[in-house]
């Protein structure tokens, strides 16, 4: 039987749509956290407990106030206000929340005041002929159906680039739904890898689809071609994006460097200095237990 406990946390993210922790002063800078609605199996696409698990650990970076936005995109009308960053962590494709009512253009507004934007995992999908133009040029880069692919494998990032974005990143292995070959600008303009690896050719098990594959990737991953999976944008005028493919499994948060390096994102797309070691957070495997959507288990 659960506990009390137990059942309140796993009902948080419907009980609860806004938090912000604390007031915000004028130098304080301000993430808006949008976390879309429940979405495939238990520990899959977790989006409100990864939300909430960002802003846990947010909320001890000082002169930064984290705002969460459960369960589709913000119904307050002054949620963006002063924002300095907002993250996007929701299904993608046509059910993108960007693509809602008038999100996309709210977001080009916000876009042209220099605020920083990050999509994680699923949320890098947009449409070829809508969100496409305008990820490549608030994030440099998208899932483009026909073109990228989303197979499970074990990504073993060896190498760490120099960026803010990696400091106090350590190598690691992390297995997850990592997305690749995405379509960036043409020669990468502007774009800084910041996971790559080199995925296995079991990756490319599956028939051609618009997720599973393509002639063009086959050959890259024939070729053993590196692939990048989280990556850093530098818009005109300084404003900055990020885009991370992975964060498929709900679990994978409980990584040390896979934390860090989104941690680190989130500080650098709101123009934030990014501590030497990059941002200090612990997660617990309670910590990873709570907030989870209410979901029936997967049929065998």
């Amino acid at each position: 039987m659960k506990t009390p406990v137990a059942i309140l946390n796993r009902l948080v993210p419907i009980a609860v749509c806004f938090c912000l922790a604390g007031p915000l002063s004028a130098t304080d800078k301000k993430i808006v956290l949008i976390a879309g609605t429940p979405s495939h199996g238990p520990g899959e696409h977790e989006f409100n407990a990864g939300v909430l698990l960002l802003k846990k650990c947010l909320d001890k970076v000082n002169g930064l106030k984290a705002q969460t936005h459960l369960n589709g995109w913000p119904k307050e009308p002054k949620a963006f206000e002063g924002a300095d960053a907002v993250v996007i962590f929701c299904d993608g494709g046509g059910a993108h929340l960007a693509l809602g009512d008038n999100h996309l253009k709210e977001l080009g507004m916000l876009m042209k005041k220099g605020v920083g934007l990050a999509c994680i995992h699923y949320a890098v999908e947009v449409p070829k002929d809508k969100g496409g133009p305008e990820f490549l040029q608030w994030i440099g880069g998208y899932f483009e159906t026909h073109w990228s692919v989303n197979p499970t494998w074990e990504a073993d990032f060896n190498q760490m680039p120099k960026h803010a974005i990696t400091r106090g990143v350590k190598p690691f292995k992390v297995y997850d739904e990592w997305y690749f070959h995405m379509r960036f600008p043409e020669g990468m303009k502007n774009v800084t890898p910041i996971l790559s690896a080199v995925p296995p050719e079991k990756a490319m098990s599956r028939p051609d689809g618009p997720h599973e594959g393509n002639p063009a990737v086959r050959e890259v991953v024939k070729r053993g071609e590196m692939q990048h999976v989280a990556w850093a944008f530098e818009r005109p005028g300084e404003e900055r994006g990020f885009g991370f493919t992975g964060a498929h499994f709900h679990k994978n948060w409980g990584n040390e460097d896979f934390r860090k390096t989104v941690l680190n994102a989130i500080l650098w797309i709101a123009k934030m200095d990014v501590p030497v070691g990059g941002v200090n957070s612990s997660v617990a495997g309670e910590d990873l237990q709570r907030n989870l959507d209410p979901k029936a288990s997967k049929k065998p």
